[in-house]
């Protein structure tokens, strides 16, 4: 597994058009489902929050969020499957909030497959509560779907 030393510089630089594919083969390995080459190209265009996390030449992960009248919105929040267990994704959730904050909104949301414990767990440790459940969200494979959960951290408590 791939790692970083102290001494290694992570940085967030915006994700781009021209960086797609990068972030494509990170998203395939990562997901059974994963975003399209579309579903990001939609979210750029329509001006999301958009951020890489590079390192050494590496996309650690990216996220991107949508902001509404008092709220943001997390779309997709993704560790590349070599750098997980590593803190990263705690690191992106900080980054978020804080360009939340700046934007002056008073709520984080984001939905999250039921069948993704690793990811419920780094919520909840972040601050991210359970307040509902979407049937039949995600897909599953086989004509199946999956449940989310509905997850909200205020801002400003």
């Amino acid at each position: 597994m791939a790692s970083f030393s102290q001494a290694s510089e992570a940085a967030f630089e915006p994700l781009l058009a021209d960086r797609l594919d990068e972030v494509l083969r990170v998203e395939q390995r990562a997901y059974a489902h994963p975003w399209s080459h579309a579903n990001f190209l939609d979210a750029l265009h329509s001006g999301y929050q958009a951020q890489m996390l590079v390192a050494d030449g590496y996309v650690l992960g990216y996220f991107v969020a949508m902001k509404g009248v008092d709220e943001v919105h997390l779309l997709n929040i993704t560790v590349a499957p070599e750098f997980q267990g590593q803190g990263w994704a705690r690191v992106m959730l900080d980054a978020l909030a804080l360009w939340a904050r700046g934007q002056g909104v008073q709520w984080l949301w984001l939905e999250a497959r039921v069948s993704n414990l690793r990811a419920l767990h780094v919520y909840e440790r972040y601050g991210y509560r359970r307040v509902g459940q979407r049937k039949a969200y995600y897909p599953a494979g086989n004509g199946q779907r999956e449940d989310a959960v509905v997850m909200s951290l205020p801002l400003y408590p």
